[in-house]
């Protein structure tokens, strides 16, 4: 034992404890006793206890138990307390006995005094404090080792260490110290070793640890201690009579069951379920047990929010534990650092109103309006949050019960009620650090008062308050102050009077004003507000309502960028149109859609499906016409059940094929949006929307049946039903530009599907000309459409090197009809002029380079285009152009003389495309010479 002394290698030191654990586990005491005490000693005297390695200490504490062992005699106390026997025959039995007969076995006979070692309270001072060591592991080991050695100690004595493990839970005590002291109750328990009569004292003591949680800062700990509390519940259930733990039954059950559903971590709630079920199996004597346990299992509670929404009211309606709930949410999570769990909390607390609407009333909710000034930010969030959920299901159950609201509250807390707003705007409470979520639970109090219809007596500042949230930067504080509007507006602003009208008058002005403000939040926040209007504050104002909103949703080079407050527009523009509903026999209405109000909508949404703005974050424009695609859906299933005439044909078209072009195009979100979109107004039969073209043929594509399960994410799925929209010529255009932005990109996935389903299109109207025509005339109207513009011509152009790739467009090459790839050639041309983008010139240069396979004046053009991109600017545009052409002069025949083949070859593989633009024109020069090719001409600089 001397190089444990002077031992500084760790591993070593880890195999030496190992091995000092084995051999005092399996050696015999007689041989291993005389060493025990020198062991000890410089253990103690290294003090291994307090190493930074886990491992170290792990095996101290193993070594430390075993010595404690083997200063003990290996015996079993006779005092331990047993319930049952091994036997299920005996325990049958012995059903008629009382407790007392299952009890402390009698001392006298089996107990013999002897003399303990002093070492032994050594042992047991390093065990208890390894129960407050940092690591899991060792307060696990340490536990074990205190149950064994108590096992063995006299009655007294094991007393004592059971007093050591209670000192251990109070405030002054880490959160390890609380979890090591419950793994070594649960320990004793299950030996035996905690006597019935010390319950009184290790019951209220777990009762505390399942629910402690200690804060620290921003979140907290005390999870494991709350797992290891159900963990020493669990164990009672085995270890004590149910006379034993009678007293305590009422306690240890609420407290469980408040664990069950309304713990924050998931283990701890299905730890408490387990425990409670072991208790109700065991013990018997749970209230309500059986049916507790039906419905709260161990894994209906993994879901938070079912637990704290569902669970709770079921079990509330248990009188025995439906106060223990409510009081638990009031004292311990109203005050949560977690937001979500404050959030749940008030949601839970309105939920719970319905089985205690006095006890809310008289005692919870007059207890909450004081806290709402607390100097704790949690506290005064959630009492807010909470004080609005119960205020409004107060609401409801008086006039469930058709009483009036004063029956439940009181007129000074509904004036204290009232008053929360102005007495936090006076303490400045709405700013700063805070101010966020001060400002969402104020907003969901305004909801919930007008909900219950509480009368307001400061509009003004109540107004005020919610301007401000709708010129705030988060979206959050925007979107509660918009859900409290139509609520607000309804209670306070609905009667017809002068002054009403007036504010009414105001306010739509204002929020017409807002809206074309030079920031985009607050164009989104008060266009959201404009669609969230009840249709009595539209009434008259309608025509400039819908005006803004269609003006906001309009590019213009100061919004250019501002795709979301676009986005937000289309989403108003749809409410209000569902609001205020749909005329047709009104010409020109302030009330209702009229019929040109609804073309003008129609109008804007096809732009708005044209909106493919672009910036640090993608493809934002995306966000505007799934908008704009919802907005379609609804407002056109809107018009069908009133007035189906106002959906012209020309109408109809337009949205089917911007509708169709979304559901070919590359973004998986989009495509779904575009899908849902298409199928419900395609399979809408009651009444079906008119004019659809080839509605018949559409539905034969697209089933009801197989619409329910295509998804419309996979494009495996997707793209071959969408290709057939081809044969369709009304379809061919939208969903060919569609196919071609898909096959240009860059998903794997995405460009092999979608380009497969148009190759197979493409092959099977191989033999009809007409069909090739009119496929080629939509590819140039798209390349002309969209020239120069690289979102689309780009994966046009490598679209279309596929094609020739797949010898797809190879008969159109003799149609005469058509003067298809010299037509290309142009437009490429046009394309890269001026250009500097290097992938769409070798995306020309690839394209050029399969042209090459047609004899005649395509051939010459695409060459001379591919000798000027060898002397390129861009070193990268020379390689692969160099590359392009070797290829091609491999794969194809014709295109230079047999007798300058090989030579042409060898030049473009042996030269050094990377070096400078002076060294490689001597090359392409020469190249030019042997193919036969005008030598490019530098263009004059003007």
């Amino acid at each position: 034992m001397h190089v444990l002394g002077s031992m500084t290698d760790m591993n070593l030191l880890c195999g030496n404890l190992s091995a000092l654990s084995l051999m005092f586990k399996h050696g015999k005491r007689e041989d291993i006793l005389p060493y025990a005490v020198l062991i000890l000693n410089r253990l103690s005297a290294n003090n291994l206890i307090s190493h930074d390695n886990m491992v170290i200490r792990k095996y101290n504490i193993k070594v430390v138990q075993r010595l404690g062992l083997t200063f003990l005699k290996p015996k079993v106390a006779a005092w331990r307390y047993t319930r049952g026997t091994r036997s299920l025959a005996d325990s049958l039995a012995k059903n008629g006995t009382t407790a007392s007969d299952c009890n402390v076995k009698s001392v006298e006979l089996d107990e013999e005094d002897y003399d303990i070692p002093e070492e032994i309270e050594t042992v047991i001072e390093l065990l208890l404090n390894g129960l407050r060591d940092k690591d899991t592991v060792v307060r696990w080991s340490a536990a074990k080792g205190v149950g064994r050695i108590t096992s063995r100690l006299p009655r007294e004595l094991a007393d004592d260490v059971v007093g050591s493990v209670l000192e251990m839970f109070t405030h002054m005590e880490l959160d390890s110290a609380w979890h090591g002291g419950c793994l070594a109750l649960a320990e004793l328990g299950r030996r035996g070793l905690l006597l019935p009569q010390r319950l009184s004292e290790v019951v209220p003591v777990v009762l505390k640890a399942l629910i402690y949680d200690e804060r620290r800062g921003n979140f907290s700990v005390g999870a494991h201690v709350r797992d290891a509390a159900c963990y020493v519940c669990w164990s009672f259930a085995r270890a004590y009579d149910p006379a034993e733990l009678k007293p305590y039954v009422d306690n240890i059950a609420r407290a469980l069951v408040v664990v069950t559903v309304f713990d924050r971590e998931v283990n701890c709630r299905m730890a408490a379920a387990a425990a409670f079920q072991e208790n109700v199996g065991r013990q018997g004597q749970f209230p309500h047990g059986i049916d507790i346990l039906t419905t709260a299992d161990y894994y209906t509670v993994g879901s938070k929010t079912n637990s704290f929404l569902y669970l709770s009211v079921y079990i509330a309606q248990f009188e025995e534990y439906t106060t223990a709930l409510i009081d638990h949410l009031i004292t311990i999570k109203l005050h949560h650092w977690d937001r979500a769990i404050r959030e749940l909390t008030a949601l839970a607390l309105h939920n719970l109103t319905f089985c205690a609407p006095s006890y809310m009333a008289e005692k919870i909710l007059p207890g909450i309006v004081p806290l709402v000034t607390n100097m704790d930010l949690s506290t005064r969030h959630g009492a807010i949050l909470a004080a609005s959920e119960v205020l409004y299901a107060l609401a409801l159950e008086a006039k469930k019960q058709q009483r009036p609201l004063e029956d439940f509250i009181s007129v000074d807390t509904q004036q204290k009620l009232m008053a929360i707003p102005v007495i936090l705007l006076e303490a400045k409470l709405l700013r700063g650090l805070g101010g966020e979520l001060m400002s969402q639970a104020l907003s969901s109090l305004i909801e919930k008062a007008s909900l219950a219809q509480l009368p307001l007596s400061v509009i003004d500042a109540w107004m005020s308050f919610t301007d401000d949230c709708l010129h705030h930067v988060e979206i959050d504080v925007r979107s509660k102050a918009i859900s409290a509007l139509p609520a607000f507006f309804e209670q306070n602003l609905e009667m017809e009077n002068e002054r009403n009208a007036d504010y009414r008058s105001r306010i739509i002005k204002s929020y017409i004003t807002e809206l074309r403000s030079s920031s985009e939040i607050t164009r989104m926040g008060y266009a959201l507000a404009l669609g969230a209007m009840p249709k009595f504050m539209l009434t008259g104002c309608l025509n400039l309502v819908l005006g803004a909103l269609i003006n906001a949703v309009a590019i213009t080079d100061a919004s250019l960028k501002w795709a979301e407050g676009r986005r937000d527009a289309i989403h108003a523009l749809s409410s209000v149109c569902k609001t205020v509903g749909i005329d047709p026999l009104t010409a020109s209405s302030d009330c209702s859609l009229s019929p040109e109000l609804v073309a003008q909508v129609y109008d804007c949404l096809f732009r708005a499906m044209r909106d493919y703005t672009l910036d640090s974050r993608g493809d934002v424009g995306a966000w505007v016409r799934e908008a704009a695609m919802i907005a379609l859906k609804e407002i056109t299933l809107l018009v069908i059940e009133t007035a189906p005439e106002l959906i012209t044909p020309q109408i109809c078209e337009m949205m089917m094929c911007s509708v169709v072009q979304q559901a070919a195009e590359k973004i998986d979100r989009t495509r779904v949006i575009a899908g849902k979109t298409f199928t419900a107004l395609l399979c809408a039969d009651r009444p079906e929307v008119p004019h659809i073209p080839y509605r018949k043929e559409l539905l034969q594509i697209f089933s009801r049946q197989e619409c329910s399960v295509l998804n419309w994410t996979a494009p495996s799925e997707v793209f071959p039903p969408i290709s057939k929209l081809l044969y369709f010529p009304t379809y061919t255009y939208s969903v060919l530009l569609g196919l071609c932005v898909s096959i240009g990109g860059l998903t794997e996935s995405l460009v092999k599907h979608s380009s497969h389903s148009l190759f197979s299109y493409l092959s099977e109207v191989s033999s009809d000309r007409e069909a090739l025509r009119h496929f080629c005339n939509n590819f140039l109207k798209i390349f002309r459409d969209y020239q120069r513009d690289s979102r689309v011509t780009l994966p046009l152009l490598k679209m279309f090197d596929q094609l020739l790739i797949n010898g797809s467009l190879t008969t159109i090459a003799t149609d005469e009809e058509i003067n298809f790839f010299p037509e290309v050639v142009a437009l490429c041309k046009i394309e890269i002029r001026q250009c500097s983008d290097p992938q769409k010139l070798m995306a020309s240069s690839d394209v050029f380079s399969d042209l090459l396979q047609f004899d005649g004046e395509v051939r010459q053009k695409s060459l001379s285009h591919l000798m000027i991109f060898l002397c390129h600017k861009y070193p990268r545009v020379r390689t692969s152009t160099a590359n392009k052409l070797y290829e091609a002069l491999l794969t194809y025949e014709g295109i230079v003389d047999d007798d300058t083949l090989e030579t042409v070859m060898n030049i473009i593989s042996e030269a050094q495309w990377v070096e400078d633009v002076s060294v490689v024109r001597p090359i392409r020069n020469q190249l030019c010479k042997l193919m036969g090719i005008p030598v490019p001409m530098p263009a004059a600089k003007r």
